[in-house]
């Protein structure tokens, strides 16, 4: 039987998993910010509050998780599964080290890893960032977990690489069958707008380790 603390603490695991605080996924998914608080888990009459379908429907819908993601966070467990998964810096993700058609880094001689919590059935490496392009949100050293195989959508932050060599990190404004429209996470850099046929992939960020 399913228990109150399960499916809030599922709430709070896609929150983590997504880069969101609990009042964060409450707004990506148009909710009132304290609909996730820990104070409206519990009636002024001190009988537990859970949450609505509507509300667990909504936060999967706007994290692109399924319903088989949402029901493996409720089961209990000592910890998370941990997986190594390769990492590379900003640098060298443009400077020709070679990916699959799918955006997966292909290895090599001295390649790095990392353990990190497995995140299942998505293809995930890691992306260390160098410089301050990305202040103020990513910082020169800070470690973003990155999938090209999650679904992608709008307001996303995603990490896009160019055939050319080039690396984005930005969020997704708008996505058409001829253009993706990016914004800046730094406002001393611009906004860009790239041809699809540019685009070697794109790799939504699924966690941030700072």
């Amino acid at each position: 039987m399913l228990s109150h603390e399960q499916i809030w603490t599922a709430i709070d695991r896609l929150a983590e998993r997504h880069g969101f605080s609990a009042s964060g996924l409450a707004r990506r998914a148009g909710l009132d910010a304290t609909s996730f608080n820990r104070s409206k888990r519990i009636g002024p009459d001190g009988r537990k509050r859970w949450p609505s379908t509507e509300s667990v429907s909504k936060v999967l819908a706007a994290t692109g998780a399924s319903l088989d993601e949402f029901l493996r966070l409720i089961e209990p467990r000592e910890g998370p599964p941990r997986a190594m998964i390769p990492l590379i810096g900003m640098t060298q993700a443009g400077s020709g080290r070679l990916f699959t058609d799918e955006g997966m880094p292909t290895g090599g001689p001295g390649w790095e890893e990392i353990e990190f919590p497995d995140l299942g059935e998505e293809r995930t490496f890691a992306l260390e960032v160098q410089g301050d392009s990305m202040n103020p949100l990513y910082r020169d050293g800070d470690v973003l977990i990155v999938s090209p195989s999650a679904s992608v959508r709008k307001g996303d932050r995603v990490v896009v690489r160019l055939h050319a060599g080039e690396v984005l990190a930005k969020e997704l404004r708008r996505r058409t069958a001829r253009t993706v429209e990016l914004s800046s996470l730094n406002p001393e850099h611009a906004d860009r707008v790239v041809n699809v046929g540019e685009i070697a992939w794109m790799a939504r960020v699924m966690w941030v380790r700072q």
